[in-house]
C-alpha cells in the first residue's frame, strides 16, 4: 500500500500549468525573488569557477546548459538569461578567441509538466537553442559528459517520494493526522533520510552528465542548524493546512483515513546537512556555499497570496488524493486559518532562507 501511495504522490509533483489565475506562471513571485537575488551570485560563481577554455569541451564555442525543475516559466527563462549573460561577460573578459559563443539550453522537468505552456512562452528574442527534456532529475536524463552547466532553483526541496515509514501505522515515524514533519522527531528523521538519498542520486546522475570542470549552480530552501523544524514558519503553515483537513474530515467532507495517508513531500535542509551530503559524493568540490534571504517585507505577508502560492504547487497532490471537489473549500479555510493565526509569521519563527551552492566537477 505504501509503495502505491508514494508512487502516486511522486507523479503529481508538477505545479499548475497554463496561464490562468491559479497557474504557477501567474503565481510565482516568491520564486522569482530567489532568482533575482541569485543573479549576482551566479555571475560571480561563473566568473571565478567556470573554465570557459576547458580543453575537454567537445565543441569549445558551444555551451550546454540544463535547468532542472524548470516548471512552466517565466522564472526559468530569467535564470537561463542570467547564466548566459555571465558566461558571455567572462568570455569577453578572457578574450581567448573572437568566435561567438552558441548556447543550447535544456529545460527539464517531470513528464507531466506543462511543457506546452513553457514552449509557448519562450522569449522570442532568446540567444539560445531550446529543447525540453522530460524525466525526474533524481535520475539520469542526459548522455555522459554532455553538460557544461547544470542549474536548479526552487526544486531540490521536493522529495522524490514520501518515506514509507511515515505512512506505516506501525512505525514510530507514522505521521498520523499531520501532513508534514511538524512536532514529530521520527517523521523529521525519515524526511531527512529521504532528502539525503535524493540528493545523493541527484549528484550521482549529474556527475555522469557534466563534463570535467563543469559546474552545478543550485538554490534550495534551508533552515538554521539545530533550529526546531516544528517551530519554523513554513512548518507551522503546514500545521495549519493539516488542521483544515482534520476539520473537513470531522464534517464528513473527506475521510479520516485519507487525511492520515496524506503528506507533503517538501523538506528544508540545513547548511551542515547539505554539506555532509555533498561531501559524500567525491565527484564534486564545493566552490561556494552561502545563505541568503531574498524575500521582500517578510514581516508583512499577504495570507491570500500565500494560500494561492501554496495551492499552485500542491493542488495536483490534493486533487489526486482527496478529489478536485475539495480544493476551493480547503484553500478558503487555509487562508482564513492563517489570518486567525497570524503569529506564525512572527520574525522569531522565520528561520528559513535559501542556500546557494556552486559545485565543480572534478
Amino acid at each position: 500500500m505504501a509503495d502505491v501511495q508514494t508512487k502516486n504522490m511522486a507523479e503529481s509533483y508538477p505545479v499548475n500549468g497554463g496561464n490562468g489565475p491559479n497557474s504557477y506562471a501567474q503565481n510565482s513571485c516568491y520564486q522569482k525573488e530567489v532568482v533575482d537575488g541569485a543573479k549576482g551570485m551566479i555571475t560571480k560563481a561563473i566568473a571565478e569557477k567556470f573554465d570557459i577554455g576547458n580543453p575537454l569541451l567537445d565543441c569549445p564555442n558551444l555551451i550546454r546548459i540544463a535547468d532542472f525543475g524548470c516548471s512552466t516559466g517565466p522564472n526559468t527563462f530569467i535564470s537561463v538569461q542570467n547564466i548566459i549573460e555571465a558566461i558571455e561577460l567572462k568570455h569577453k573578459s578572457t578574450q581567448q578567441n573572437s568566435k561567438t559563443l552558441e548556447f543550447h539550453v535544456f529545460f527539464n522537468d517531470l513528464t507531466s509538466n506543462d511543457f506546452n505552456t513553457l514552449f509557448m512562452s519562450l522569449p522570442p528574442s532568446r540567444e539560445y537553442f531550446a529543447a525540453g527534456v522530460p524525466g525526474s532529475f533524481h535520475g539520469r536524463v542526459f548522455p555522459k559528459a554532455t553538460l557544461h552547466i547544470a542549474h536548479s532553483s526552487n526544486s531540490l526541496h521536493w522529495l522524490s517520494k514520501i518515506p514509507e515509514e511515515v505512512l506505516d501505522r506501525n512505525s514510530l515515524a507514522w505521521s498520523g493526522k499531520k501532513v508534514h514533519y511538524t512536532g514529530n522527531e521520527k517523521v523529521l528523521e525519515a524526511y531527512s533520510a529521504q532528502f539525503k538519498n535524493d540528493m545523493k542520486t541527484f549528484l550521482s546522475a549529474r556527475a555522469l552528465e557534466i563534463v570535467s570542470g563543469g559546474v552545478i549552480l543550485f538554490f534550495v530552501g534551508g533552515c538554521e542548524d539545530g533550529f526546531l523544524a516544528s517551530q519554523t514558519c513554513s512548518s507551522m503553515q503546514f500545521g495549519l493546512l493539516a488542521s483544515c483537513l482534520v476539520e473537513m474530515a470531522e464534517l464528513g467532507m473527506i475521510s479520516e483515513e485519507k487525511v492520515e495517508s496524506f503528506n507533503v513531500p517538501i523538506y528544508l535542509t540545513s547548511p551542515k546537512e547539505l554539506k555532509e551530503v555533498i561531501e559524500t559524493n567525491a565527484e564534486f568540490s564545493i566552490e561556494r556555499m552561502e545563505n541568503f534571504v531574498p524575500y521582500k517585507n517578510p514581516e508583512m505577508p499577504d495570507c491570500q497570496m500565500l494560500s494561492t502560492h501554496l495551492r499552485v504547487v500542491i493542488e495536483g497532490l490534493i486533487s489526486e488524493h482527496f478529489g478536485t471537489e475539495i480544493v476551493e473549500g480547503l484553500f478558503e479555510r487555509y487562508t482564513k486559518k492563517m489570518e486567525e493565526n497570524y503569529f506564525v509569521f512572527d520574525m522569531k519563527y522565520r528561520q528559513e532562507f535559501v542556500i546557494f551552492v556552486c559545485l565543480k566537477r572534478k
